[in-house]
């Protein structure tokens, strides 16, 4: 079993930055393809970015790209999320997951593409 836990959320003024952390734990512990998800108030889940399982492929959504990093240490079985230049739109609860297969999806901005999840962690941009 896989567990995948969220933190580094909390409350930003518009323009400052967060760090999302995703660590993952269980008897077995891997390499997995990573997806960053967010879902604001109202709204429907969706892609915000996704790492291969070196780091050195990434993927971001439109709304986040020249913003947002996702980066990894896998020593640490950890996956982050730096968010620059955060926007009032950007308010959501971010989650993280993973995909069990060895290569990253050419779908991996679906939901359905990843098989593990965590329980967020709510991010708040206001002045």
């Amino acid at each position: 079993q896989v567990q995948l836990v969220e933190s580094g959320g909390g409350l930003v003024k518009p323009g400052g930055s967060l760090r999302l952390s995703c660590v993952a734990s269980g008897r077995t512990v891997n390499m997995y393809p990573m997806g960053w998800f967010r879902q604001a108030p109202g709204k429907e889940r969706e892609f915000v970015a996704a790492i291969n399982w070196s780091g050195g492929t990434t993927y971001y959504a439109d709304s986040v790209k020249g913003r947002f990093t996702a980066s990894r240490d896998n020593a640490k079985n950890t996956v982050y999320l730096q968010m620059n230049s955060l926007k009032p739109e950007d308010t959501a609860v971010y989650y993280c997951a993973a995909d069990r297969r060895e290569f990253i999806s050419d779908t991996y901005y679906r939901e359905g593409e990843y098989d593990y999840w965590g329980q967020g962690t709510q991010v708040t941009v206001s002045s």
